[in-house]
Formats: structure tokens, sequence, C-alpha cells
């Protein structure tokens, strides 16, 4: 597993110099799980996407925002973590932020009873 300071440092550095101002890396892949860091320099916009059926939003450092509808649904800094809306979402990167996305992107639906 790698570290995650060092990554963070890495794909921060990387994501200053992308034209978009975002780097990312796939650190977990098992089954329908995947977590990726991603860095997104000041401004950095990830477009209006929809959530595969469960995810979260982790902030290794610094600050990002969650919009629906251009306006914020929630804003996430460097510890906090977050339960991502199920409606089509962009983030935006309020200061150099580093994030773990966490998702799961097929959950099987357990029967009631």
């Amino acid at each position: 597993m790698p570290d995650l300071r060092t990554l963070s440092t890495e794909l921060l550095a990387a994501a200053r110099t992308d034209p978009h101002g975002r780097s990312a890396q796939l650190v977990v892949h098992d089954g329908e799980l995947r977590q990726t860091v991603l860095a997104l320099v000041a401004g950095a916009r990830l477009g209006e996407h929809s959530s595969p059926p469960a995810a979260s939003l982790q902030a290794l450092s610094g600050h990002v925002r969650v919009e629906v509808d251009d306006t914020v649904q929630q804003e996430v800094a460097a510890g906090e973590l977050w339960e991502l809306t199920h409606e089509r979402h962009s983030v935006v990167a309020i200061e150099d932020s580093v994030v773990l996305l966490t998702t799961v992107t097929n959950v099987a639906t357990q029967p009631h009873g």
C-alpha cells in the first residue's frame, strides 16, 4: 500500500503542472471497492457527474466544496469525511487539496424480512 502522505505530495505536484489542475491515482481496487487519491489545485473543478451507488470523500489536505446545481451541498476540510450525494454534483477545490475518494460500484440489494 502506498504512503498517502508521500502520494499526496506527488499528486499535488503533478496537479500543479496539469492544464486542468488535477491528478489522481487509484490506490485500492478490490472487487466493487475503489479508493482513489485525487489532488486538485485551488480553483480546479471536477465537472458535474453522478456518484456510484455508495461513495465517500475524505479530505486529506486542503478544502473542497461539493456542489449540486451550482449550489453548495457540503464543504469538506482536511480531516473531514463526508458521504457523497446521489445527485449529480461537481467538486471544486477552495484551496490546493488532496482527497481520498472511496466508491463501491455495485451494491447488491438485500431482501427485507
